[in-house]
């Protein structure tokens, strides 16, 4: 299927709409939440770009790219990602992430930034491993109430909207190496873990009180060891322990 997946941008209204309608199938959040089609214009005319995931003429994927000033140099900051529900895990995420990178290359800008949810591993890995960012910077509730996740049923469980956020340095070597297909060993020796939750989803479903608490456990660990110097850069992935691999900046 991978292989029947052109990537193209999307530059007019009708593409931009369908979109807008990728949002609301694969986030289900509400109308409020949801970016609108004048939004994305406002963000091609503006320097940014839209790549989507074509499956012939049907748009299945698609990964937004809002410009940006960052740390004192052009940055984009890359919004959402959305890949239809019958076309995920085929590696089509990745294949966007790919070409946003090669994009913003040929536009001069070297550093893309985008948030995720610190609780999710398998998000985790592929940030960290299969991308090569980093993490160094956690915000505590930054949407606020995290629709996707803030209710069982109906009734409010008070999920904060914790995230972290993953830094993409396009021409760093562990990336370089990555965007070419090869493995990357890290020689360095990793100062510190941070474990998480092997099944977040599951969590949530069967003790929203024990979820609620491994959010705040791991606030209390990312955020002193970001204070200390570390950075997030690596991720072991393990059925029964997966962590961050603290590294020092």
């Amino acid at each position: 299927m991978n292989s029947e997946i052109e990537i193209r941008e999307c530059t007019t209204f009708d593409v931009l709409s369908e979109c807008v309608g990728l949002q609301r199938e694969v986030f289900a959040l509400p109308e409020i939440e949801i970016s609108p089609v004048r939004h994305l214009i406002v963000t091609v005319n503006a320097g940014g770009f839209v790549l989507g995931a074509f499956c012939g003429q049907e748009l299945v994927g698609f990964v937004l790219s809002v410009p940006a000033f960052l740390r004192g140099q052009q940055a984009f900051y890359s919004h959402m990602t959305a890949v239809k529900a019958t076309f995920q895990s085929g590696g089509i995420g990745g294949r966007l992430k790919w070409a946003q990178r090669e994009k913003a290359i040929s536009l001069g800008v070297k550093f893309v930034k985008w948030t995720f949810e610190p609780w999710k591993a398998r998000n985790a890995y592929f940030n960290l491993e299969k991308l090569g960012a980093i993490v160094s910077e956690y915000q505590p509730n930054f949407y606020g109430i995290d629709y996707t996740t803030a209710s069982t049923g109906g009734v409010p469980i008070g999920l904060a909207s914790d995230r972290l956020f993953a830094e993409w340095h396009l021409e760093n070597e562990k990336v370089v190496a990555l965007s070419r297909g090869e493995l990357f060993e890290d020689a360095r020796t990793h100062e510190a873990e941070i474990a998480v939750t092997p099944d977040w989803a599951a969590l949530v479903a069967g003790d929203t009180a024990a979820a609620i608490e491994e959010q705040k456990r791991l606030k209390a660990e990312f955020e002193p060891a970001f204070e200390r110097g570390l950075v997030g850069g690596g991720f072991r992935r393990d059925k029964e322990s997966p962590a961050y691999l603290m590294f020092p900046k």
